[in-house]
């Protein structure tokens, strides 16, 4: 018998990353029956997994973040309510004073890698000088030295240079530790002081990647501890000929495609591990013996299919093939679902919203076409918005698909009301030819291609390119077409393309954890976008602990957003997930990582090992 959930309410959401398909929400359950030797499940994903270091501008997306959830421990994690739960099993922190804001980081006792090396200080350090990139070489960009086929850094990338790509500024996050940290007796620990009050202090620290490994590989030392202590030398000394070869490791060293001949490239803490890969089929993970936190699996081992085509994904669950599928929702997944028998089907909206960026600078275009704000404004004119909600969104959830007239704000969210009428979202809710065709013969543009990045291999977003090429050609823009299966790696790097076409899905409820997207410089700004004002309202937003306030800036940002033409919202995502009646506990988050929120909850219902 087929069991179907009613949609959910959606609350606001902050850090963002970029979506491939997400799920719907519920209550929090749990389970506490132990790990069942044998048991064994297979999920299905819509995007492959290629790199273990979700904190880069090449690897930060859900494909990667989703795995990286279940293998990399940290200090908090989201439940689906949604809240932050204090992971004390891995670690705590503590305010140690409000002025200057000074807090602890500290892991707890017998936390290790899978490889049964201590977490320890030493990660931490390695995190601090990733993110906040405070080490780094002053001045340095990496854009002449990125492949635009593939996002990745070239061979002929600086082996000189300190660079670490997260994307950290010195107005925000961590970026506001310019400091050195101080390393704790324990060995465990550092206490770290920001420039300034940051509202989300408690959110700085992702979960940490084996500062051993890279300290062997980065400086050729075989020894575990005597590459840590080396590491920790070079942060302190601020050793910069070390340091560069440290943070190129980190940058990409745990880019992979297929499960790497050097396990160390794919250690864990998590309460699962990595244990095969293989390129564009599957990633298997098994539960992690050395693990010894609070949420200890109770499935052996977990399989997780790539299917992009989300009818596909349908027909694996049917065929017995998968156990757990979140596709992207379309009408045709929804009634293939509801001639599925032995199935339970929740359906909803998630916290991901869909939207259209253009390029601000470094675009494909020959003009570099949408450094023009002529051009951006036509662009956005000839959008179809509200059709493509009307084609593709209201089929599946009826009158709840709505247009998101927000950058910021999620629909039903306090201060989005408000910000969508102080901006100017409204100029675009329907096609304006002729007014489009205005604006761009005022621009002077002679050179009227626009090429789209968006991911081919999803029916949706091709379907999106086709009404948006369509209704563009219509004032004059020649739209081509730069769609392809690599496109999260391909977003940010000059040259590829000049809009994109995507989702951002949002990772947490931080007031300031958004705000990378429209920061000068961010790790989430890929199209270059820099506005003074919006600098100062994030710096603002950043040591602002008053909500009222907090609000009002975002609503003005918000408004900035659209006068400057940075691209358009569309729609919140519609969700669906869909799971067989022999596993339990599929219970999803509206946030990150949305499915996988609490998979070591999941149980088999017959207690036994997939055929």
């Amino acid at each position: 018998m087929k069991r179907i959930s009613a949609a959910v309410a959606l609350t606001a959401a902050g850090a963002l990353v970029i979506s491939g398909c997400a799920a719907g929400g519920g209550d929090d359950t749990g389970d506490d029956s132990g790990l069942v030797e044998g048991s064994a499940i297979t999920a299905a994903w819509n995007q492959a997994f290629y790199s273990m270091n979700g904190n880069t501008s090449f690897g930060n997306a859900t494909a990667n973040n989703n795995i990286n959830y279940l293998t990399l421990d940290g200090f908090n994690y989201y439940n689906n309510t949604p809240e932050l739960v204090e992971n004390t099993s891995f670690g705590t922190y503590e305010l140690v004073s409000e002025d200057p804001l000074t807090v602890t980081f500290t892991v707890a006792e017998d936390v290790t890698w899978s490889d049964g090396t201590p977490v320890d200080a030493a990660d931490l350090m390695l995190n601090w000088a990733a993110l906040s990139r405070a080490l780094d070489t002053p001045d340095f960009s990496p854009d002449d030295f990125t492949d635009p086929d593939t996002g990745e850094f070239t061979e002929s990338f600086p082996t000189d240079v300190v660079y670490f790509d997260s994307g950290a500024t010195p107005e925000s996050g961590m970026g506001l530790v310019s400091e050195t940290p101080e390393v704790g007796e324990d060995g465990r620990s550092i206490t770290m002081t920001f420039d300034q009050p940051f509202v989300d202090w408690d959110l700085v620290f992702t979960p940490p990647l084996p500062a051993h490994v890279v300290a062997k590989n980065a400086l050729g030392i075989e020894d575990n501890e005597e590459a840590k202590q080396a590491l920790l030398d070079a942060i302190e000394n601020e050793d910069a000929e070390a340091l560069a070869p440290i943070s190129s490791f980190w940058n990409s060293g745990f880019n992979f495609t297929e499960l790497p001949d050097d396990p160390e490239r794919y250690l864990a803490t998590g309460p699962y591990m990595i244990t095969d890969f293989v390129a564009d089929e599957y990633i298997t993970l098994k539960a992690n013996p050395e693990y010894k936190g609070e949420n200890a699996a109770n499935i052996e081992e977990i399989t997780i299919r790539f299917i992009p085509d989300p009818l596909a994904a349908v027909q694996a669950l049917e065929n017995g093939e998968v156990d757990i599928i979140s596709p992207q929702a379309t009408a045709d997944i929804k009634t293939a679902l509801d001639g599925i028998d032995g199935i339970t089907v929740l359906t909803g909206l998630e916290g991901t919203y869909e939207h259209v960026d253009l390029q601000f600078d470094q675009g494909k275009n020959s003009q570099n076409i949408f450094s023009n704000a002529q051009a951006r404004e036509a662009f956005m004119k000839v959008i179809p918005r509200q059709e493509i909600v009307d084609t593709l969104i209201k089929p599946i959830i009826g009158d709840d698909a709505i247009l998101r007239d927000s950058q910021l704000f999620v629909p039903g969210a306090e201060g989005y009301d408000e910000a969508a009428a102080d901006n100017t979202s409204a100029n675009f809710a329907e096609v304006d030819i002729e007014g489009a065709k205005a604006l761009l013969a005022e621009s002077g543009i002679t050179d009227t291609s626009v090429c789209i990045l968006y991911a081919s291999n999803n029916p949706r977003r091709v379907n999106e390119f086709a009404l948006i090429q369509a209704s563009a050609a219509q004032a004059g823009f020649n739209v081509t077409d730069c769609g392809s299966e690599e496109w999260g790696g391909l977003l940010g790097t000059p040259g590829a393309y000049d809009a994109s076409l995507f989702g951002w899905q949002s990772t947490s409820l931080g007031v300031t954890n958004s705000l990378p997207t429209f920061v000068t410089g961010g790790i989430n700004n890929m199209n270059f976008y820099s506005n003074e004002r919006v600098d100062e309202i994030i710096t603002e937003l950043n040591g602002t602990f008053d909500a009222e306030t907090q609000i009002e800036l975002q609503v003005e940002m918000d408004r900035l957003l659209w006068e400057d033409f940075y691209g358009v919202t569309i729609f919140q995502f519609p969700s669906v997930t869909a799971y067989s009646d022999r596993v339990e506990n599929i219970d999803p988050s509206i946030i990150a990582p949305t499915i996988f929120w609490n998979a070591w909850d999941w149980a088999v219902t017959d207690g036994g090992s997939e055929e």
